[in-house]
């Protein structure tokens, strides 16, 4: 950290029909420096963010860069001033290359107008070795692993010459080893004087990471901190409002019989020999590495991903699970891993995506019963506390945290006796975490199975009553709760990947 100041937003205020999404909002960002933005789902870091990118404008306050005032009215602007963000979901074209995804939109073009192909590889072929990266130029996005289509959305950004970059939740979907190398990637762009704000959920990761951290709370600035001169309680604190008590709500009682058993499930490709049974009123937790096989299974098991070999017992009896239909009737419901591909309508309302899974309930024939549908919401918004200004709202409005509160809800609408969480707090604030370990916590003491798939090991270590790990498709260990701990978790996760 420089001691320069390179950006300053000052006094931001902005205003949407009928809420106030921020309201005197500053932030003041270091070259050189890792600054992390902390609050709660909907507390106004996304809206500051894409005032800075250029994506909304401000209603009220002033952007400084380099002690300049700049007006941003759009991501072109933001670029022309070395800002660049990178969103919590990647937004690379699958199929085109490497080099084509970089340099989409201002390709380099040869004397007859046509796209130097030969020029823009080797121009991002320069780049890829100076971050050491194994990745070829010509190599189509859609064959890279999440973490380096990661890597690829920075070196995007970076072609822009940013000097300010912002990487919103950029380890959510990254294994440990991955993000080990994105935090090496990160000290490097401090060194060369780049100044990052950076967004995250993870309390772990603000420590290894960030130089200072700024809290915002319901719109408003509460207070910025140097990270080694601030306990993680006071920034919950800060961040919710309260001192935050018993952040992980769990109840360990005595489970009852067998509600599902699964016996040599096999798919000839990514699952081999997968059997483990669940108990009524259990917490089930699945742990491993990034590619291990957790999200297919669970998959199958909800009749989305065919299987050659096996069988599934729900309550004893052989279940025949061909779709998702024949799971919902059988007692199972599915939270998916990604809100934004497999779970929401952004275009529709928090209501339509409450009940989506309900409307034999409200629906007879070509009679809507209104009032039980909004009923069914109100339950759910209630329930998940859901901050959001109606049942109308779009859902696509909402912060992320907050789209997967509804998404949590409307399987929750569906009674399910089996509930599967693959992924349940990602992208979800520590108030909102807390608020899911205790609906969880209370479902498991009302008698409903849960399996949690969690790459965080804390969450899985303090909430499930038994874990299983698997590596490389394969369940590697079943360990009983006295048995858990993050270096006996990793040790069969990366059993057959070592």
């Amino acid at each position: 950290m420089s001691g320069t100041v390179l950006l300053e937003m000052n006094h931001v205020r902005k205003e949407f029909p009928g809420v106030v999404a921020l309201r005197d909002v500053s932030l003041e960002l270091y070259a050189g420096e890792v600054h992390a933005l902390l609050g709660e789902n909907g507390a106004g870091k996304s809206t500051l963010i894409k005032i800075l990118g250029g994506i909304y404008a401000a209603n009220a306050g002033n952007i400084r860069i380099n002690g300049k005032p700049v007006s941003i009215h759009s991501v072109q602007d933001a670029h022309h001033n070395g800002i660049s963000v990178i969103h919590q979901e990647l937004v690379l074209v699958p199929h085109m290359t490497v080099a084509e995804n970089i340099y989409l939109g201002r390709e380099p073009v040869k004397g007859n107008r046509t796209v130097d192909f030969n020029r823009m590889n080797a121009e991002v072929k320069n780049i890829l070795e100076s971050f050491e990266l194994d990745i070829r130029p010509d190599e189509e996005v859609s064959s890279l692993t999440i973490a380096q289509q990661q890597m690829v959305e920075i070196i995007k950004a970076l072609s822009f010459n940013a000097k300010i970059l912002v990487m919103d939740e950029p380890t959510s979907s990254l294994s440990e080893k991955d993000v080990g190398f994105l935090f090496d990637t990160i000290r490097k762009l401090k060194a060369q004087g780049v100044g990052i704000i950076y967004i995250s959920h993870r309390m772990s990761e603000l420590k290894q990471i960030t130089d200072r951290i700024t809290v915002i709370r319901d719109g408003a600035y509460i207070g910025t901190r140097r990270t080694a001169e601030v306990s993680n309680d006071e920034l919950i604190a800060m961040m919710v409002g309260r001192q935050l008590t018993n952040y992980y709500t769990r109840d360990f009682g005595t489970p009852g019989e067998p509600v599902l058993e699964v016996r040599n499930l096999s798919d000839g490709k990514v699952l081999k020999d997968i059997s483990f049974t669940l108990r009524q009123g259990e917490i089930l937790g699945f742990a491993g590495l990034v590619g291990a096989g957790r999200s297919e299974l669970m998959k199958a098991l909800f009749g989305l991903w065919p299987f050659s070999h096996g069988e599934i017992l729900v309550n004893g009896k052989k279940a025949l699970i061909r779709d998702p239909e024949d799971a919902m009737r059988l007692g199972l419901a599915l939270v998916p891993e990604s809100r934004k591909l497999e779970a929401i309508y952004p275009e529709m309302s928090v209501m339509f995506n409450i009940t989506l899974k309900t409307l034999k309930e409200f629906i007879k024939g070509l009679f809507v019963d209104h009032e039980k549908e909004k009923a069914i919401a109100r339950e759910q918004v209630e329930n998940m506390a859901i901050k959001t200004p109606s049942y109308s709202q779009i859902i696509g409005n909402l912060s992320g945290g907050n789209q997967q509160k509804v998404v949590i809800g409307r399987w929750l609408a569906t009674k399910p006796g089996i509930l599967i969480m693959d992924e349940p707090t990602k992208g979800v604030d520590v108030g909102a975490k807390a608020e899911i370990y205790a609906i969880m916590n209370g479902l498991a003491g009302q008698g409903v199975s849960i399996i949690m798939i969690s790459s965080e090991l804390p969450e899985v270590i303090n909430m499930a009553d038994r874990v299983m790990v698997m590596s490389a498709g394969r369940i590697t260990a079943c360990l009983p709760r006295e048995k858990l701990s993050q270096e006996e978790i990793m040790k069969h996760a990366t059993q057959f990947t070592v």
